[in-house]
């Protein structure tokens, strides 16, 4: 860590005017004229270290630069810590032989121990702020609006009963297809229960595999059609209060028979405008990977950071040019 903090000082003394709330300190680096360390039979001059640093450490530059950014703007929280620390503690559990840990903390996330990994993931739980905040702040009227229109219902209550396929871990494809076929005929045959008036709690306690719900006749209680499959949703959007599903739905988790059972009136834009911005802003940053990083450049942009130095300026482009390509690869490698 001392020799991290080292590299930091001696960074930001060097690094001229880089950004307005940078370094209070400032060394003029002409000619190679000062002289950062004596050699025996030669020296090696700020100038030298400074040329070097700014070919390989270009990262560590816009790490300095984005907690300049938002370490003010985002001060830690309760939230923050209880994150950082389970983080720590999950990757202790995994390994916690001191020597892998290690090894691990230098190969896999680029630090020399655990206080630097910490600084690391506070810096990215700080961009993930500034990003959503950034994203959030620039949605349009229209977006909002329509997300509202078309996915803000009323909360609805309902009850199912799920019937899951009975199969092995190592089930082969045919063994798989024929317990969906077992699963579906015996989801037909409770609508078919249902359709001669048995009770939909009796028949849930019966044959719904989800034990969360089934002890309690398959009531799922209330909740935002948003919060289910889109499946499920679908299915209860276009069902009637007190009515069932005809047709077992299919859903990843198995077929369901879906009983809905209220509906609250819709709620009013201003009221939920606020999570409609959240959700959209993580569905964004969900299917484009790329936002992400763009938008921490358009928040540096916003910010009007100078570079004083072409070469800098140079790698910087480079790093976030190789950030978005990686992103986009990874895009259409899913």
């Amino acid at each position: 860590m001392k020799n991290k903090k080292l590299i930091i000082g001696i960074s930001c003394l060097l690094i001229i005017s880089l950004f307005a709330t940078g370094c209070k300190q400032e060394i003029e680096v002409k000619d190679g004229s000062k002289v950062a360390v004596s050699v025996k039979g030669g020296k090696i001059t700020a100038t030298d270290y400074y040329q070097k640093i700014k070919e390989q450490n270009i990262s560590l530059l816009v790490d300095m630069i984005d907690r300049e950014l938002f370490e003010e703007k985002y001060p830690t929280t309760e939230e923050e810590d209880t994150k950082i620390e389970s983080q720590i503690s999950q990757l202790k559990e995994n390994y916690s032989d001191e020597e892998t840990l290690n090894a691990i903390l230098t190969q896999y996330f680029g630090v020399n121990n655990e206080k630097e990994l910490e600084d690391m993931l506070r810096l990215e739980y700080k961009r993930n702020e500034a990003v959503q905040d950034f994203i959030s702040e620039n949605l349009k009227d229209n977006e909002i609006e329509k997300y509202y229109n078309e996915k803000i219902h009323g909360e609805v209550k309902a009850s199912h009963i799920l019937i899951i396929p009975s199969v092995s871990d190592d089930a082969e494809e045919d063994e798989i297809n024929e317990a969906e076929k077992e699963a579906k005929k015996t989801a037909e045959e409770v609508i078919s229960k249902l359709k001669k008036g048995e009770d939909f709690a009796k028949l849930a306690k019966k044959y719904s595999k989800e034990e969360a719900t089934a002890s309690k006749g398959g009531d799922l209680g209330y909740f935002e059609l948003d919060e289910m499959v889109d499946e499920f949703s679908e299915a209860v959007k276009e069902l009637n209060v007190n009515e069932y599903t005809k047709k077992p739905i299919k859903t990843r988790y198995g077929y369901h028979i879906i009983l809905k059972t209220d509906e609250k009136e819709k709620p009013e834009l201003k009221d939920v405008k606020k999570d409609i911005k959240e959700k959209i802003t993580l569905q964004k940053l969900d299917s484009d990977p790329t936002l992400y990083y763009q938008t921490l450049i358009d928040i540096r942009k916003e910010n009007n950071i100078k570079w004083n130095d072409s070469v800098l300026e140079k790698k910087y482009n480079e790093l976030m040019d190789k950030l978005l390509e990686t992103a986009k690869n990874q895009t259409t490698t899913q």
